[in-house]
This record gives structure tokens, sequence and C-alpha cells, in this order.
């Protein structure tokens, strides 16, 4: 029996899901993060729910394609929003100089530019 097949080795995505549910360290969402967020989950809500709509209408692929590029976009902005509270909630408060924030703004930017563009 291989290492592997007795589960010795965990992979990069399990190690990952486990630190995301470590009790230890818990960052909260400022009411406006909450807000700005829940906009989004809106937004993601409407676009399905319009996409629900045509396939019960038979409506043509190229127009339902077009709706699921709008839900893959709003989960992106999404996903930045929630990404961006947790690092000002998170590493920002435990980095305060002004490099440190320097440097957090150019990730922020980073990471939209690479999530938008998915």
């Amino acid at each position: 029996m291989s290492r592997r097949s007795r589960g010795r080795t965990k992979t990069r995505a399990g190690a990952l899901l486990h630190a995301a549910r470590s009790p230890s360290v818990q960052v909260h969402l400022t009411p406006e993060q909450e807000r700005a967020l829940d906009a989004h989950l809106a937004r993601i809500e409407g676009h399905l729910a319009a996409v629900r709509r045509m396939l019960a209408e038979h409506q043509d692929c190229n127009s339902l394609l077009v709706q699921l590029a709008a839900v893959k976009a709003a989960l992106n902005q999404a996903i930045v929003a929630l990404l961006e509270g947790h690092m000002e909630a998170c590493i920002i408060a435990c980095a305060m100089d002004e490099e440190s924030q320097a440097a957090f703004a150019g990730l922020k930017e980073a990471m939209a530019i690479v999530l938008r563009k998915q």
C-alpha cells in the first residue's frame, strides 16, 4: 500500500479547507462590508433568477450564456469584496505601518485584477 493510499499526505486544498475551518481566529466584517457583500449576493440571486426564468421560457443558449457570464462576474466581485474585507479586518490590524498599508493596497489591486479577469 502506497503512502498516498494510507491517507498520510494531505492535499493542498485539504490543508486550506482545514485552515479555513480553524476556530482559533475569528474575523468579522464591518456593517458596511456586510451590506456591500449582501448587495453583491442579491445581484447574484437576481441573475440566477433571470437564468432560471429564461430556461423555463426555453430561450436560446446564447442568451443563457450571457446571463451565466453575468453570474460569474458578480460572484467574482463578491469574492473580491469578501477577501478585501477579510484582509482589512485581519491583515491591516496586524500591520499598521505605512509601508505595510502600501503593500496591502497593491495586493488588493492585483487580486481584483486577477479575479475580475477570470
